[in-house]
């Protein structure tokens, strides 16, 4: 009898030895394969101005998914670098692609994309622009505008170069996705340009990476702490046994 006990607690401990190995090295794939994932898909800035406020402060720390020009949908916030502009990456919103006209304002005060009024809730302000304008964006370039249409220096800025105010699409670096610091989460993509040809842009990979972090740390932690806790079970009941004789 007692024989068979140390057996079947010595397989237990085996056994739960085996499971607590194989959480650690699986959480370690997910932790250590997320973060490498990551760095793949993600780069971090640094927001220089406020011109995009209130979405994204100046100072902010966000997290910008690595795209191609393709990529790029109106309403997304994109970092991009332009020489014409300024020496430093930039963070603007995307309100215009290729072939569209982009007006200001209608009767409502409204940005309007080929005739169609846009809801930006995202404004700071009623208005959309203080200043009227008419844009022809070219093909392959992007109209670009700040969230703060009373400070931002953007598209409009710009509208007598040859461009009419836009920047290649090979300018874009990377489309944010979140404020990672201070930590205010994923960036909503503005349903205002859903019904346009082409759509808005989906979210990235973050949540997924983040995802596979926390989990592979959980599973790290509930691995390593298997053998501490089998242990003081262990003495527990040896201590138990040896008080009741049994």
């Amino acid at each position: 009898m007692s024989g068979n006990g140390l057996d079947q607690d010595g397989h237990g401990r085996g056994l739960g030895s085996v499971l607590s190995g194989l959480a650690v090295a699986v959480g370690c794939v997910l932790f250590l394969g997320g973060f490498a994932w990551g760095a793949v898909q993600y780069k971090p800035y640094t927001v220089p101005t406020q011109s995009m406020e209130p979405t994204v402060q100046a100072g902010d720390r966000v997290l910008a998914q690595r795209i191609s020009g393709g990529d790029v949908r109106r309403g997304d916030v994109v970092v991009f670098s332009d020489p014409q502009w300024a020496n430093v990456p930039m963070v603007k919103r995307v309100v215009g692609i290729g072939g569209d006209r982009v007006t200001c304002c209608g009767k409502d005060g409204r940005l309007t994309v080929n005739g169609k009024p846009v809801d930006e809730p995202y404004l700071h302000g009623k208005d959309a622009s203080g200043t009227p304008f008419d844009a022809k964006v070219p093909a392959g370039q992007v109209f670009l505008l700040g969230d703060d249409r009373l400070v931002s220096l953007d598209s409009r800025v710009h509208l007598e170069d040859a461009a009419n105010g836009s920047v290649p699409l090979s300018a874009v670096n990377a489309r944010v996705d979140a404020i990672a610091w201070p930590l205010h989460g994923m960036l909503e993509r503005p349903t205002g340009f859903g019904d346009l040809p082409g759509g808005i842009s989906r979210p990235g990979p973050l949540q997924l990476i983040l995802g596979a972090v926390v989990a592979g740390a959980l599973l790290i932690v509930a691995g390593a702490a298997y053998g501490p806790i089998a242990g003081l079970a262990r003495r527990r009941r040896t201590r138990t046994t040896r008080a009741t004789g049994k």
